[in-house]
């Protein structure tokens, strides 16, 4: 019998990398951000490590430092992903969608159309905008979250209504005959709902794998519920292995609950890496890059730790009396592991250059730690996968193609190749066409 293996993606985000002041770095080109060239050759070298797909998140907004940082995302999810879709084979393509300020007749002919070109291998993370400054950009607020989930599950049905709304047989295309389709089985859907209405039908043909995957990212009980009945994919956020294998658990039960086998969802958390040959030369490439954030990022850390910190003193560890009045903030997960770097004797600067305030966990050293970390939290069945944000995506995601997929393949946690050629082949996703006939309206 197979053994069960993990499942892999990788964050492919501005073209330059999670860390702040990747696009300084010496082998990036600065103008990363506005060149598809450079996003697909990050694609084709993930593509190499038979990574099952890749994830592109995105807000339309930005909130940040422009002056000194690029915005976080593509410029345009689709646009960058049609420009992959023609230069790669097999690893699947993941975008994310809003259900809030987006028509559903528009999500379903982009990504069905961007499924169509990629032969059966996208995937739409489909997930309600949650800031006040997204919907400034549409020229309204915000709507509650009731409101917005709500909206968000009449999107997700009326979406896969469309794509199923061109028959599996429809396209003859017969010459012969003159006849391009069966009319009978291209036909209007006329569903509508209290937030959101089509007559359709979507005039686009099934892909190789039928239709996108739905994926989705949140953790909160409306997002359990939304995962639970249409997901196959959950982009996650954990920071200890008893906190993703509760939000696995969570995800597993509410898909059952909508009456699905809670093995048809999978849930992928979130790692970071900066893969270097030892742990002091990783420290130094991310000091070099984010160290002017320093600064301001240890009055956060002194919070987490409940201390002041001084911010002239962040080349010294902290003293033995900080250590031993220092306690973890429960309000903050990351907490624990913040103290436990700083008891290692690490200086305060070195301690934030280990990411103990990053979204993610942050693997700093070998190849063989982000692998022993990868592996103790799928075996202690924490996680499906994972999706991987490599500091510096030049030589960052080579780093993990090169080092870490080997040896999880040796260990026999990873596949040596593709098995199918669609997104619902690689995550194991069952076959479906429309909207599924289990799940009510």
């Amino acid at each position: 019998m197979m053994t069960r293996q993990m499942i892999i993606g990788m964050h492919l985000g501005n073209g330059y990398g999670n860390l702040p002041g990747a696009w300084r770095a010496e082998s990036v080109d600065p103008t990363s951000y506005t060149n598809f060239d450079t996003k697909v050759r990050h694609a084709q070298a993930a593509e190499r490590g038979k990574l099952q797909f890749l994830f592109l998140p995105d807000g339309p907004s930005h909130v940040g430092d422009i002056e000194n940082e690029p915005p976080h995302f593509n410029l345009d999810v689709m646009v960058t992903l049609a420009a992959v879709a023609r230069e790669t084979d097999r690893i699947g393509l993941v975008a994310t969608g809003s259900t809030t300020f987006n028509e559903p007749f528009n999500l379903a002919r982009q990504f069905k159309a961007l499924d169509i070109m990629s032969h059966g291998r996208v995937g739409w993370n489909a997930v309600t905008s949650s800031g006040e400054d997204v919907a400034a950009n549409y020229g309204s607020r915000l709507p509650s979250s009731s409101d917005r989930y709500g909206r968000a599950h009449e999107t997700v049905q009326l979406v896969q209504a469309l794509w199923g709304s061109w028959g599996k047989d429809a396209w003859v295309h017969d010459k012969a005959t003159g006849r391009f389709a069966n009319a009978e089985q291209a036909a209007p859907i006329n569903m509508g709902g209290k937030f959101v209405a089509s007559r359709g039908p979507l005039y686009i043909p099934p892909s190789e794998q039928g239709q996108p995957v739905v994926f989705h990212a949140g953790g909160s009980p409306n997002a359990l519920d939304l995962a639970g009945r249409y997901a196959n994919g959950v982009i996650g956020a954990a920071f200890t292995i008893d906190d993703a294998r509760a939000q696995r658990a969570a995800f597993r039960a509410a898909a059952e609950r909508a009456g699905r086998d809670p093995d048809e969802i999978k849930f992928f958390a979130g790692l970071m890496t900066t893969i270097t040959d030892d742990r002091r030369k990783g420290l130094d490439r991310r000091t070099a890059l984010s160290g002017r954030t320093f600064r301001q990022r240890a009055s956060y850390l002194g919070q987490m730790l409940g201390l002041r910190l001084d911010p002239a003193r962040l080349d010294e560890p902290l003293s033995s009396e900080q250590l031993s009045k220092a306690r973890p903030s429960p309000r903050d997960p990351r907490s624990a592991h913040a103290l436990k770097i700083a008891r290692e004797g690490w200086t305060v600067c070195d301690v934030l250059a280990h990411g103990v305030i990053d979204y993610h966990p942050v693997i700093v050293g070998p190849a063989t730690e982000v692998a022993d970390h990868m592996q103790e939290w799928f075996e202690a069945g924490a996680v499906d996968g994972f999706w991987v944000s490599p500091d510096i995506y030049d030589d960052g995601i080579g780093a993990f193609v090169e080092g870490v997929v080997p040896i999880l393949q040796d260990r026999g946690l990873f596949h040596r190749d593709y098995e199918g050629a669609t997104l619902r082949d690689h995550l194991g996703a069952p076959a479906q066409y429309g909207i599924d006939p289990r799940i009510a309206w």
